[in-house]
Formats: C-alpha cells, structure tokens, sequence
C-alpha cells in the first residue's frame, strides 16, 4: 500500500473538539489496526482507541486530521 502511513509521535487534531492528541502506539487486532492517542494538554486523561482507516491513499484516523504535513518523509 503506497501513501500515507501512521506513526507514533505524530500529533492529530480533533475535527469537532479542535483538540490534539499524540499518537502513542499503534496495534493489529484481528483484522484492524488501532491507534492510541493521549490527549497533549492533559496527561491524566485516558487514553484513546481508534480504529485506523485503511484506502488507495493510505492510513487515516476518521474524525482527526494530521497537524503537519509529513509528505516530505
């Protein structure tokens, strides 16, 4: 699969709350993957689970958007 890939240390904003979170892991489980996001400005908040989606033009996290562009990578 060509394009854009998840990584862990990349920062994503919230597209309804405008909120960042950090990606910390990401995991198979069964037939999906998952990314952990914590919340950048509040350690003591739980963790996130999200399922990662997959197309032609790579990985994304619905209802999040990247906050830099990583296209030079």
């Amino acid at each position: 699969m060509s394009g854009r890939k998840i990584n862990v240390g990349e920062v994503w904003k919230n597209d309804k709350t405008g909120e960042t979170y950090l990606v910390t892991r990401l995991f198979n489980e069964a037939l999906a993957t998952f990314a952990v996001l914590r919340l950048t400005t509040n350690d003591a908040a739980k963790p996130l689970r999200v399922k990662v989606a997959r197309s032609a033009d790579g990985m994304a996290l619905p209802g999040y958007t990247p906050t830099q562009d990583t296209e030079g990578r």
